[in-house]
């Protein structure tokens, strides 16, 4: 499932590899765009009570609203594929013997 952010358009960097950085840039030119997007996400519904992949669909379209409306003409949306974690899996000696 691919992720979306919203960014300013002079916040030079990346939300998702350059996020302290980021937020200190977006903080000190008080844009607040985390709780921007908090908001939008809450007025959706938003729960930490729901799965991971229904959270990422709410903040998406809470990103694509504020792009839309984009008063200020500032905000611009970024995206990235979320990773997919792995799953771990054991394997009995016994498996291992038969596979060998």
């Amino acid at each position: 499932m691919e992720e979306y952010w919203v960014t300013t358009l002079d916040n030079p960097f990346n939300y998702f590899t350059q996020f302290d950085d980021w937020y200190r840039f977006d903080e000190d030119h008080r844009y607040n765009t985390c709780g921007y997007v908090a908001r939008q996400a809450e007025m959706l519904g938003y729960s930490s009570e729901m799965s991971e992949t229904r959270q990422t669909e709410i903040i998406n379209e809470a990103v694509e609203r504020i792009c839309q409306l984009n008063l200020l003409g500032i905000y611009k949306k970024i995206t990235r594929n979320s990773v997919i974690k792995p799953v771990a899996v054991h394997i009995s000696n016994d498996e291992e013997a038969s596979n060998a």
